[in-house]
């Protein structure tokens, strides 16, 4: 993926994802709270059929992905397909706003029905139905923060109500907002910055390994992997993050290794390889000098490393009937020699045998049912953000099947897992 150095990559992007009912507004309340359009408007229902994703800077929040997704209760002939698409995307979404939709569906007892009456007497009707606080409680139970709200504050007359039953079913405030007139749309975005979650923004890839001053040397074989004229994501967003820190950085191709720590008049304080070359690099470190990945250092910043180094763990288990799944982030073209498809199965088989099976998926084609696995691999993750990689380990512990990092698996295999550092 081409990404310049003034780019945020995608993955490193609060990811704002819009939820609710079939035609209830949500593409025009994008549009009015981006001040863009972003999203189709239409009065059919089912406009928008896959989510759309949106990069883009949003004062005060910064860097900003918005998903728009199709509505949770589509019933179309491809709805199904919708809906588990809109379930992908809130894996994903690390603040989420639901779109109260407070009008009477046809949801007939799934409604949550109050019986309310006005004061004439007459039925107030339903406006909030089972759907949403089912999605309400989904993000809950993921500890994403929630925002609730309730459009179209322009033609509402029992918006009070509304509110009112909104804060008895969820203990939340809600907030009244009009897309066509632009009403309380600031007060949404100062309600979001309010969501951000707790020391948002303030991961490091390299932790607390380094700082000031430190030389840090980066071992960055320039193999078919590498993209001719540029520099992967992760060795591109590490090295910019130790610029940041006022670090020497030194980077060098694996043969020219040697003649660089010999030109060092000091030795690096860290040194950072492709987990390919794991072995070699070690080899030939100074003892003084701490040696991680950039796979590594990503299983921290994205994901679990402590549960990645205890899945590695159950590598020796594996038998020539294991069955192993490689979860590749990256939708590339097969390259000879990948790491994820080439390299990593070789090692795994030539320790347990040519019978031993490794299935691999890429970008987020990743299974809900894992029972058939013995083990998962998972990729750095670069491409993605934490929230979703963290949804996948959720979903690995739940059903009980160990993984781990492809960085994590190599480190194991050549015998060096407790001799590399591991950021906290």
């Amino acid at each position: 993926m081409a990404v310049t150095l003034n780019e945020t990559p995608g993955g490193n992007r609060l990811h704002i994802g819009i939820f609710g009912r079939t035609n209830n507004g949500k593409s025009a309340f994008i549009n009015a709270f981006t001040k863009q359009e972003v999203s189709i408007v239409a009065d059919v229902a089912g406009t928008t059929t896959d989510p759309v994703y949106k990069a883009m800077e949003v004062h005060p929040l910064g860097p900003c992905i918005i998903i728009d997704t199709a509505g949770f209760d589509d019933e179309s002939e491809l709805g199904a397909r919708r809906v588990e698409k809109t379930r992908l995307a809130a894996e994903k979404t690390e603040i989420a706003v639901i779109l109260i939709s407070g009008e009477e569906s046809a949801g007939g007892a799934s409604d949550v029905r109050a019986e309310k009456h006005d004061r004439s007497g007459a039925s107030c009707g339903q406006f909030i139905d089972e759907e949403e606080l089912r999605w309400y409680r989904f993000f809950k139970e993921k500890n994403t923060p929630v925002l609730l709200v309730l459009n179209k504050a322009d033609i509402r007359e029992n918006a009070d109500e509304l509110l009112a039953q909104i804060k008895k079913e969820t203990g939340e405030d809600a907030l009244l907002v009009s897309a066509k007139t632009g009403e309380g749309i600031e007060a949404f975005k100062e309600a979001l910055t309010r969501k951000l979650p707790e020391n948002y923004g303030n991961r490091m890839i390299t932790g607390e390994l380094v700082s000031e001053g430190d030389l840090v040397l980066l071992v960055m074989p320039q193999d078919i992997q590498a993209p001719k004229g540029r520099l992967i994501l992760p060795q591109m967003q590490t090295i910019r993050e130790l610029l940041d820190k006022k670090c020497l950085v030194m980077s060098v191709t694996t043969d020219k290794l040697v003649s660089a720590l010999a030109m060092t008049k000091e030795p690096p304080k860290l040194i950072v390889t492709d987990s390919q070359v794991f072995g070699y690099v070690y080899e030939h470190k100074p003892a003084e000098s701490m040696l991680t990945s950039f796979s590594v250092l990503f299983a921290a910043y994205k994901g679990d490393l402590p549960y990645y180094v205890e899945g590695a763990k159950q590598i020796d288990a594996l038998t020539p009937d294991s069955r192993v799944l490689i979860a590749e982030c990256c939708t590339h073209a097969p390259l000879a020699e990948d790491i994820g498809r080439e390299k990593i199965p070789r090692m795994l088989r030539k320790r347990f045998g040519e019978t031993l099976s490794v299935e691999l998926v890429s970008g987020t084609d990743f299974p809900q049912d894992l029972s058939g696995y013995d083990l998962i691999i998972q990729c750095g993750a670069c491409m993605f953000n934490r929230k979703y990689v963290l949804s996948r380990i959720d979903r690995a512990k739940a059903q009980q099947i160990p993984m781990t990092n492809y960085g994590v698996t190599i480190a194991h295999l050549t015998g060096i897992l407790d001799k590399i550092t591991l950021p906290e």
